[in-house]
């Protein structure tokens, strides 16, 4: 069992050479591909992020995780509380009582509509499920999809949230994620008063994420100019979604009693903590530390997990190539969507074939050393895809290896 209760005294991550020297020792039985979860990692993301959240609670971002096992050790950290789940599916999944020893989580946020009509059924004939369980909306097409599966006389009341848009719409047009169309107050409003005459739905909660604040690095190593404008625009994203999100959930409290309002992102976890209108702050990516996170001058996570591939060729002198190495980051495509290889340093992808589906040759003078059966360590850009390229992750602890937890892959559960 995950025990994250105290965070490490000692941060060996912070010397790169021992640190995935160290990895290289405790997992050296093991035949790559595999994962890795460094406990002490984990213990010291998880409490920084509480440091960071000042107090508010920390909503888990489930989708950044995608093990259970350390979403059930995360959340009995005091300061932790409810779920951000990202389908219907697996938010049943997560709240259902599946034994004694694993009961159910009693306050799971879905935190994007859905159409999964199965699981919309289920969710409607369980008292239970239907009481931890919220879903989200953004359309009066959504209730009546929801109304179509199973009408209101014949389900359990559905808990529903609403999600306000929170991109910026600045000088240069729409800076953000296209989510939500409801982007002011008066629209939040309008859909509030229409779920409240509906019959079958309980609006509970409200939700926005500022995806071009929290998942936007305001540091991008080499970019100076452009760290200077992202700086620009997140100063006044901030100053325009204070004023606009408290207006919303004002105006939307007037209508119904809301248990939660929820922002953020492992990013803003300080700019939602001081925004008074929300109530809880999404947050999961930190946990991990993905090496998106790198370009941030607020917080630098240590890198929780990795994984390692194994040298198998030697094409020429300074080129060693690894078996697989295709883990390719949702988003934009670009070299920051890339596994970025960390040990041994220096060592950059061929021009032609980059992280590929079956090899990936490495160039640089560190690959002259490297021979077949050696390892090469990596970062994935994001923290939960990590998890749907493994079945389960070796635990590091303080002295090697002490376990394996399975991801959500290796317990047969693919939900996207």
């Amino acid at each position: 069992m995950i025990d994250l209760s105290l965070p490490p005294v000692a941060q060996p991550w912070v010397s790169a050479a021992g640190y995935w020297q160290s990895m290289t020792d405790a997992t050296r039985e093991l035949d790559p591909p595999y994962g890795v979860i460094h406990l002490g990692a984990l213990a010291h993301n998880a409490h920084d992020m509480l440091r960071r959240a000042g107090g508010k609670p920390i909503r888990l971002a489930s989708k950044s995780v995608r093990v259970r096992e350390v979403l059930d050790a995360v959340l009995a950290l005091p300061g932790y509380a409810g779920v951000l789940a990202y389908t219907l599916s697996e938010a049943l999944w997560l709240a259902a009582d599946a034994s004694p020893d694993r009961p159910g989580i009693a306050d799971v946020v879905v935190g994007y509509p859905t159409a999964e009509r199965a699981a919309i059924r289920r969710l409607a004939a369980s008292p239970e499920l239907a009481a931890r369980v919220t879903l989200m909306v953004d359309s009066v097409a959504q209730l009546d999809l929801v109304d179509a599966v199973v009408p209101p006389g014949a389900r359990e009341t559905v808990r529903v949230a609403i999600e306000l848009d929170a991109s910026w719409n600045g000088p240069a047009g729409h800076i953000g994620v296209w989510r939500s169309p409801v982007h002011t107050a008066a629209a939040a409003r309008s859909l509030a008063e229409h779920i409240a005459r509906r019959p079958g739905f309980a609006l509970v909660g409200m939700m926005s994420y500022e995806a071009q604040i929290a998942g936007q690095g305001d540091d991008p190593a080499g970019r100076a100019a452009f760290a200077q404008t992202v700086r620009w625009m997140q100063r006044r994203s901030k100053a325009e979604l204070l004023e606009r999100r408290a207006a919303a959930v004002a105006s939307v409290r007037e209508v119904a009693q809301l248990e939660f309002v929820n922002g953020g992102g492992t990013g803003s976890l300080e700019f939602t903590s001081a925004d008074p209108s929300c109530t809880d702050i999404a947050a999961g990516s930190g946990l991990f530390g993905g090496h998106l996170f790198d370009n941030y001058r607020g917080f630098t996570p240590a890198p929780a997990t990795a994984f390692a591939l194994s040298v198998v060729r030697r094409p020429k002198r300074d080129t060693a190539t690894v078996l697989g190495g295709g883990w390719i980051a949702s988003g934009p495509p670009g070299n920051d969507r890339m596994p970025r290889p960390v040990w041994p340093e220096h060592l950059e992808f061929a021009a032609r074939e980059m992280a590929g589906e079956v090899q990936t040759p490495l160039s640089g003078a560190a690959a002259e050393a490297l021979r077949p059966g050696d390892r090469v360590w990596f970062r994935h850009t994001k923290s939960g895809e990590l998890s749907e390229h493994v079945n389960e992750f070796a635990l590091v602890g303080e002295h090697g290896v002490v376990g394996t937890t399975p991801t959500y892959r290796g317990e047969g559960k693919a939900f996207l």
